[in-house]
């Protein structure tokens, strides 16, 4: 129940944010956000692959 207060909290924070930086600078951070995201699938994909053949 914490966890599920403190990720709302989190969430109403980080949309405050962006409702008050311009259209560009949004989503420049969310390009960036997602361009971390799909290194770290990938990194992670690549760890399990290699495990599973063992």
């Amino acid at each position: 129940m914490l966890f599920l207060v403190a990720a709302l909290l989190l969430f109403g924070v980080l949309l405050g944010t962006a409702a008050h930086l311009p259209v560009p600078v949004t989503l420049l951070a969310a390009a960036a956000v997602v361009l971390w995201l799909v290194v770290f699938f990938v990194r992670e994909r690549r760890h399990t692959g290699e495990g599973a053949s063992r």
